[in-house]
């Protein structure tokens, strides 16, 4: 008797969990139907960040209950900071925006970059399509054709960067510091695509910047052998660059490679972040995870990112939420040399 009263307990317990998933579900529903959501790029038109968002948009839709509407708004500016205190500050928490800048803007909160309105632990992690692999490249003009030329030269070789706080220039500033490679950063450039415009112009003769977004943004000049990759900032070299030097091994010493490690590997990970405004209901944090997930296996978005030369390897948004407050546990002399290196 006692054993028919529990079964008849968890059966009860089996249908009312059903009903309140049920309920929900349809909540959602609700709440999506009819709606347009925006993802805020902190990058312009044209580069790797917007290439991304926009697959992104154009496939998960259909897995949102109620099937949203999803547009890109580009919001670049201040090495993505603009668009970070945009999404802390002033997106609703309700579901309907996602961030998208890079993670490495909390090396800025780390530090205490004047400008830095967030803070990267508070933000809800949803996922990102790829880990970066960093890498720099030249113009062949520039006569930067290897390592040996670059740490030959004769004269400060002009990189050009986004701004304080991007990996980008992170990258730059590090390779500057823990190498003997002659640099000249010259940032303020609104993303990838304005700097690659700069090069091809002779305004910078070189960048650092993802290696996907390298190959698919800038696919001519890499095919044609107008543009070169000369080092990857990255633990290990991609299989696309088997032949190409790893930027660690070049550190001066072993503050350097900690360096490297911290800064720009740990920044490959969480660069491509897509996240929501602090207080976002839990129920629609869960959703758009498991919504992001399904996207990274949708055979269109797979197949449309293999058309654009964008590679995929997804991280989840818990895992992003790991590394993100790692960040956090650096000792405090490696951030002292941070703030010395990046806004010195």
């Amino acid at each position: 008797m006692a054993g028919t009263k529990r079964s008849a307990g968890f059966t009860l317990w089996i249908v009312l969990v059903l009903s309140v998933g049920a309920v929900s579900v349809q909540a959602q529903e609700s709440f999506y139907k009819g709606k347009t959501m925006r993802i805020i790029v902190g990058a312009p038109p044209g580069g790797g960040f917007d290439a991304y968002a926009r697959m992104i948009s154009r496939h998960m839709g259909k897995y949102i209950p109620g099937n949203p509407t999803i547009i890109v708004d580009n919001m670049p500016g201040a090495g993505m900071m603009i668009a970070a205190n945009h999404i802390y500050k002033v997106a609703k928490p309700d579901g309907l925006t996602i961030g998208h800048f890079t993670g490495s803007q909390t090396i800025s909160q780390l530090i205490g970059q004047p400008g830095a309105e967030f803070d990267m632990r508070k933000f809800e992690y949803i996922g990102t399509p790829i880990s970066d692999h960093f890498s720099c490249a030249f113009t062949r003009a520039s006569g930067i054709t290897s390592t040996e030329k670059w740490s030959t030269s004769k004269r400060p070789v002009k990189m050009g960067g986004i701004g304080p706080g991007n990996l980008t220039d992170n990258t730059i500033r590090v390779l500057k510091w823990a190498t003997n490679f002659p640099i000249q950063l010259v940032s303020g450039y609104k993303g990838t695509a304005p700097i690659r415009l700069a090069m091809e112009a002779g305004e910078v003769e070189g960048s650092c910047w993802g290696w996907d977004s390298i190959k698919s943004t800038w696919r001519k000049a890499i095919e044609s052998g107008d543009g070169i990759v000369v080092i990857q900032a990255a633990p290990k070299p991609h299989p696309g660059l088997p032949t190409v030097p790893l930027a660690i091994d070049f550190a001066r010493n072993d503050e350097g490679r900690q360096l490297i490690d911290a800064v720009i590997h740990g920044g490959n990970i969480v660069e491509r972040s897509y996240l929501l405004p602090p207080g976002t209901p839990k129920e629609r944090v869960e959703l758009l995870r498991r919504a992001f997930v399904k996207t990274m296996e949708d055979a269109d978005f797979i197949s449309e990112a293999n058309k654009s030369n964008l590679g995929l390897g997804p991280i989840t948004g818990e895992e992003l939420e790991r590394r993100i407050n790692g960040y956090f546990k650096l000792a405090p002399e490696l951030r002292t040399k941070l703030k010395e290196i990046l806004f010195g």
